[in-house]
This record gives structure tokens, sequence and C-alpha cells, in this order.
């Protein structure tokens, strides 16, 4: 293993973990319709649990309102109480062909809320940024002890980990700005 591979790898891990707190962070509602928000619920199709999406199609109808057409007539009623018994605060409305979701409006408390939760992803966002630097810095430091790579080689690769580290923390941050903005916007 070279100190290039470590670094690699190292900035594809940190990805990966952004990619997560991207997709954690899509799940929080905000007031505007987005298809995110429902696609973790599974549906009862035929005796086994299936992704909303994959029964039906989730489409954004205007900015307040979500649709969701079913491929088969029978799994609306399905569809709807799985929507209501998910836990998201949302009322599903059947007018017999689709499902149309409205997003409630959001209060000031329920905003202060999920801006900690916001916080909250953020911060174990930034711990596991943090922990996989120390784990790339720990393998460098057993390459150095096992005289695999120089202290000059061990000493620049430390440097080019942490300003990876920075990059990446600085991206989640960047993330956690924008998502709080747009809770907090009316």
């Amino acid at each position: 293993m070279t100190t290039i591979t470590i670094i690699n790898q190292l900035e594809i891990d940190m990805q990966k973990r952004i990619e997560a707190l991207k997709v954690e962070l899509s799940k929080l509602r905000t007031g505007r319709a987005h298809p995110g928000l429902i696609e973790h619920v599974k549906v009862d199709y035929y005796g086994s649990e299936m992704p909303l999406n994959q029964v039906a199609g989730v489409t954004v109808s205007d900015p307040r309102t979500l649709t969701i057409t079913p491929w088969e007539k029978p799994l609306l009623k399905v569809i709807e109480k799985a929507i209501m018994n998910a836990g998201l605060g949302l009322n599903p409305m059947n007018d017999g062909n689709v499902i149309r979701i409205p997003m409630p409006l959001l209060n000031e408390e329920r905003r202060r809320d999920l801006v900690k939760i916001v916080k909250s992803e953020g911060e174990q966002g930034r711990v596991s940024l943090r922990n996989l630097r120390r784990d790339a810095n720990n393998t460098l430091k057993d390459m150095l002890k096992k005289k695999e790579i120089s202290e000059d080689d061990d000493r620049r690769a430390e440097e080019q980990v942490q300003k990876i580290t920075d990059k990446f923390i600085a991206e989640a941050d960047k993330i956690l700005v924008g998502k709080e903005a747009e809770l907090m916007a009316v």
C-alpha cells in the first residue's frame, strides 16, 4: 500500500460520507414538496414490503403538493395507509385515481426543532470525517514504523490528509448552512 492509495481511498470514503449526510438531510421536511420525503415508505405489495417508488410514480405537482400515481389501482388504499402509518405527519388525499399529499406549513417551534436535528446530523457527519482522518493517519504511522515510507513521505501525506479533511468538513458545513436556511425560510 502506498501513501497515494491511502489518500485516494480517504477521498472516496469522505465523499461517501458527504453523500450519506445529504441523504439524511433530504429526509427532513421543509414545507416544500420533494419526492425524497416519502421514498423510504414501504408498501405492502401482495405480501412483500416494497419501496413506494417501485409501486407508484411520485411527482411534484406544485411546490406544496406531491402526487402519487400507483401502477395498479388496488394499491391506492394500501399506499394511502402506508403513508399515514409512516409517522411523517402527512395527510394523503385519495381521489380514486391518484393520491395527493399537501405539505403542511411548519410552525416556528417545529422549524427550530428541525434545525437542531440538522446540527446534530452535521456534527455526526463531521465526527465520521475526522474518524476517517484518524484511520488514515494511523495507517500512515504504521507504515512509518514498518519502514515502508520515509518520515518526509509520512509528513507530506499527513498534510494532504488534513487538507482533504478540511475540504470535506467545509463542504459538510456548506450543506448544513443551506439546509438550515431552507428550513427557516417561510
